[in-house]
């Protein structure tokens, strides 16, 4: 049984298919091309886009401007090419504000700027301005209505003609906890990566074009041992023979084998999470305020 991850960075790792590493606004994005005929890559056929903002995390100078602006320009890369720049935005904040490593989504939507309601009470002075609803839904659990159902009665309502998910995700590897942004336009289904798969948030069930942002912010506790195994194996490879001739996916699923009886599917998060997710969140809004209402000489917009 595999670990379960989110990215697609991850997956595609050992993996035939179409993938590019370059730098934006000097971070390492890595994107992985999903087409028709990769079957066997268990994600929907798209773009993938992984942003490495570990120079953040550093403190570098200007790091947290230039991040904002690279996921605005990966943005408006993944946004159709033929939508009028003008049209109408719903960004969705998925997760549960009470639960810190699924807050991001909420948080973010905090922080974006809304302007449909300006835009309609008040044409002559914000006509300059993209309508931008925002919604943070909740979880099933506690408003007793699938995130889907939700999105579709705002849809029938207000017309929008693209929705921006952010979400929470899971990772395979705990290098990458807090310090990549993925954004795709295949969508999300919100908890898949722990295994609490909801109804998918994409076109296919929208009838709109949806693009994500996520941020892993937790992990399996299988991936700790398996990279603490990969580590001893390494160290002392002449004593551990046997465990060597393992590749890496043999040692994910013996390591889950070992551990999902005695910890019930245990996930991990950094001890710093509550103030990643604020600082994560905050850029997120920021990137989508950029894209969405930025100066359009310096950002095409989406």
């Amino acid at each position: 049984m595999a670990v379960r991850t989110d990215l697609a960075l991850e997956l595609a790792e050992g993996r035939r298919v179409q993938q590019r590493t370059q730098t934006l606004e000097g971070f390492s994005l890595h994107t992985v091309t999903v087409t028709e005929s990769d079957t066997d890559f268990g994600r929907p056929p798209g773009q993938y886009a992984t942003l490495s903002i570990r120079d953040l995390l550093r403190r570098e100078t200007d790091a947290f401007p230039r991040a904002c602006r690279a996921v605005a320009q990966i943005l408006c890369q993944l946004a159709p090419s033929n939508q009028d720049p003008r049209a109408p935005v719903l960004v969705i904040g998925l997760g549960n504000r009470a639960v810190t490593p699924d807050a991001i989504g909420p948080l973010c939507c905090q922080n974006v700027l809304a302007t449909r309601h300006l835009v309609e009470q008040s044409p002559e002075q914000f006509r300059a301005f993209r309508p931008v609803a925002v919604l943070a839904p909740g979880v099933l659990g506690t408003t007793g209505v699938e995130i889907g159902e939700l999105v579709l009665g705002v849809i029938d309502r207000i017309h929008p003609e693209l929705i921006l998910a952010v979400d929470a995700l899971a990772a395979r590897n705990v290098k990458r906890l807090g310090r990549t942004i993925q954004l795709t336009d295949t969508g999300i289904t919100p908890g898949s990566g722990i295994g609490n798969h909801r109804n998918a948030i994409n076109e296919q069930s929208l009838g709109l074009p949806v693009i994500s942002l996520g941020v892993p912010t937790v992990v399996n506790a299988a991936t700790i041992v398996a990279d603490a195994m990969s580590e001893l194996i390494e160290a002392e490879a002449s004593s551990c023979q046997d465990l060597e001739k393992l590749d890496e996916q043999q040692r994910q699923e013996l390591a889950h084998g070992l551990l999902s009886p005695k910890l019930n599917e245990l996930f991990v998060t950094p001890k710093n999470i509550d103030e990643s997710i604020k600082q994560l969140s905050f850029l997120l809004s920021e990137g989508l305020n950029i894209a969405l209402l930025g100066n359009k000489e310096e950002n095409a917009g989406i």
